[in-house]
């Protein structure tokens, strides 16, 4: 074929192109409509049906619940119901996000994801940012975050959500082994702490009491103190309370800083060491009987040796200020739920958040009020020992049922500074 061939074939197959477009190009038009219909009719059907929640419309029809209603007319679960409503009710105030979702500019598993964060002053911010980002990469954005951060606002530890597909059997074999581990507890356990508990047993660890009892690598930075768990090839941060909960009872490696791994000019790696000497943990394990000290509380297998004067602090391995606690526990302790203070040979106190005695059902209100000021705290670089201190002062002055968490903040400043 000639020059002159080869160009006339060209311009014959544009021609063609251009009244009868290839199928994958008419495939992808057709699409892009769709999808940015479905945006708009995302939109329009999250406002409906807030709209129909708002003016009862369920209750004239005679459903016994909006959800009920929802799911026969949509076939949706009560769970994408619930966030149908959040979405569309964020968007009330969240301008341009609610354009872009109507133009389509915006997918609604986007705006979804938006809505969790975005507040008036920063949803431009928020979608100048997600332009041109996978679903995947959004939710990473947002992972951590609480409403009212922007992008470059530092993210916490985030929390994850786990789905299984299994038969009727493995679903009822599952719930039995969760009604026992919550059993063995003696307690009530939420998913997160029960959850934990199933993958310590299956994990398991060293016979030797002296050793920690789990084969979990966490690494701690230095500098900002955040901890990082290896999950299958992956670095999942932690939150704080994990991370001193595993300076509490561990077997530490060393620095993974480069000079240590230079071999051979003289200098050696360092060793692995057992935080707790190891004679220690079995004195104290055999002392509690390997039980959870909590009152009430049953589990009696992987269980954590706790410092109650915290090694972050200064506390040493003195055996009197060392107990036995479980994991759910442990958490507990170093999240600001739960407090143990005294003693092992002068008598222990444990309390809840708001400072009431545990066992007995604790205020709500003063619970989340303390365990927010808590956290707070902590942000703020106040250590876990002295936060606790203040804390414990400012309910004993009275009124931790009727305060803020606003007043808690307040109040437990005047003490720390």
């Amino acid at each position: 074929m000639t020059h002159e061939d080869r160009v006339a074939h060209v311009n014959v197959d544009t021609i063609e192109s251009e009244h009868n477009e290839p199928e994958w190009m008419r495939a992808h038009e057709a699409l892009s409509r769709l999808a940015k219909s479905r945006a708009e009719h995302d939109y329009r059907e999250g406002r409906w049906m807030l709209c129909a929640l708002r003016s009862d419309t369920h209750v004239h029809l005679g459903f016994a619940s909006f959800a009920e209603y929802v799911e026969r007319l949509f076939g949706y679960k009560p769970r994408s119901t619930e966030e149908k409503l959040r979405v569309a009710e964020a968007l009330e105030h969240l301008p341009e996000l609610g354009s872009a979702l109507r133009e389509g500019a915006l997918c609604w598993s986007a705006a979804r994801e938006l809505t969790r964060v975005a507040v008036l002053e920063n949803e431009k911010q928020w979608l100048d940012v997600v332009r041109g980002k996978t679903q995947r990469q959004i939710e990473q954005l947002v992972s951590g975050r609480k409403p009212g951060d922007g992008p470059d606002a530092p993210a916490g530890p985030a929390r994850h959500v786990l789905r299984f597909e299994v038969n009727a059997a493995t679903l009822a074999t599952f719930r039995e082994a969760m009604a026992k581990l919550r059993r063995s507890s003696g307690e009530s356990l939420d998913d997160d702490a029960a959850l934990l508990l199933l993958a310590r047993h299956i994990l398991q660890g060293p016979s030797d009491e002296g050793r920690s009892s789990y084969q979990i690598a966490v690494t701690v930075c230095e500098r900002c103190e955040r901890g990082f768990q290896q999950s299958q090839g992956e670095l999942v941060e932690i939150d704080a309370a994990s991370v001193e909960a595993a300076k509490c009872d561990a077997q530490m490696i060393g620095s993974l800083h480069a000079t240590d791994a230079h071999v051979g000019d003289g200098t050696s790696r360092p060793r692995a060491k057992q935080n707790i000497p190891p004679a220690t943990r079995r004195l104290v394990l055999r002392r509690h009987a390997r039980r959870c000290v909590v009152p009430g509380c049953q589990h009696s297998r992987f269980v954590d040796v706790h410092h109650l004067h915290l090694r972050s602090e200064g506390g040493d391995h003195d055996p009197d200020r060392l107990v036995v606690v479980c994991s759910a526990h442990h958490h507990a302790l170093h999240d600001g739920k739960l407090r143990i203070s005294g003693t092992v040979s002068k008598g222990l106190t444990f309390s809840h958040a708001d400072g009431s005695p545990y066992g007995r059902v604790p205020s709500p209100a003063a619970t989340v009020a303390f365990v927010k000021a808590f956290h707070a705290l902590r942000t703020l670089g106040f250590r876990e020992g002295e936060t606790r201190r203040a804390l414990a002062e400012v309910q004993e002055h009275g009124g931790a049922t009727q305060i803020s968490t606003e007043q808690v903040i307040r109040q437990a400043l005047a003490v720390l500074t």
